[in-house]
């Protein structure tokens, strides 16, 4: 970052869990805070490649990594203890992670298996209430702040989205209830809304490149957005510029969640 740019989150610490590779929206947002002074450290999931995120720490400095399966809680109890250990307070805590098997992303959702409903709403949603019930013991310094990641489908209805919309609906819920109960110690809590971002994980989504398309020809800034967006958005939801905001689900999306049909040529 350029030396006349104001560094925003001197000082604070961050755990960033999700971080997979150089495309995930964890790794542009973990970036971001980085560049803005925070000290960034490495939450990694089971499935995690440690060789191929293990070098994009080292480009920002992270120091503290640590494996831990959110569905276990003997894990994620080692995990902040490990953190406690090692950095002590936390200030930001990044939740960027996600997951349904492939095959209920393709039924319809009267179809979706019980295993998989509840798979899907462990890892995608109750990890996120896990994460923060854990997290805000050692969140005690000033403006403390946690940020997930959702997506439209929340809202409204995307053809093979399937369970996938349903948790994040409930992902939604959960921010604006942290947000009610750990207001009074000081934390916000928000969500970030990013449009359809050419990520790995998007791809196990029938047709995305479609709506990529899509984007670039209706959405009023005309171009799909970067995992540099949403990361630019995570540092102002993690900095005092936003002190005053939680429970809130921030669209970054260049405008394309807004628009309605087209109904006549525009010209």
């Amino acid at each position: 970052m350029s030396a006349n740019v104001p560094q925003l989150l001197t000082g604070r610490r961050a755990l960033v869990q999700g971080v997979r590779d150089e495309r995930s929206l964890a790794w542009g947002i973990a970036q971001a805070l980085a560049n803005h002074g925070a000290e960034v450290g490495f939450a990694l999931g089971p499935r995690a490649d440690e060789a191929m995120v293990r070098p994009l720490g080292e480009r920002i400095g992270v120091t503290f990594m640590h494996r831990a399966d959110v569905q276990s809680d003997d894990e994620l109890d080692a995990l902040f203890a490990h953190w406690a250990d090692e950095c002590g307070q936390l200030d930001i805590l990044v939740h960027s992670i996600a997951f349904a098997p492939t095959r209920e992303l393709r039924r319809p959702a009267a179809e979706t298996s019980r295993a998989g409903f509840q798979r899907a709403m462990d890892v995608s949603v109750y990890s996120l209430l896990a994460l923060a019930g854990r997290a805000a013991p050692h969140m005690v310094g000033p403006n403390p702040s946690i940020v997930t990641l959702t997506f439209d489908g929340a809202r409204r209805a995307y053809a093979g989205y399937g369970v996938m919309g349903v948790a994040k609906a409930a992902l939604e819920a959960g921010v604006r209830y942290l947000a009610h109960d750990l207001g009074p110690r000081g934390i916000r809590v928000n969500a970030i809304s990013p449009g359809v971002v050419a990520t790995t994980a998007a791809t196990v989504f029938r047709g995305f490149e479609s709506v990529l398309d899509q984007v670039e020809q209706r959405a009023p800034l005309r171009r799909n957005v970067t995992i540099e967006d949403a990361g630019g958005t995570a540092v102002y939801l993690a900095s005092d510029l936003a002190r005053g905001v939680t429970g809130e689900v921030i669209y970054v999306d260049s405008g394309f969640s807004m628009t309605g049909p087209v109904l006549g040529s525009t010209d």
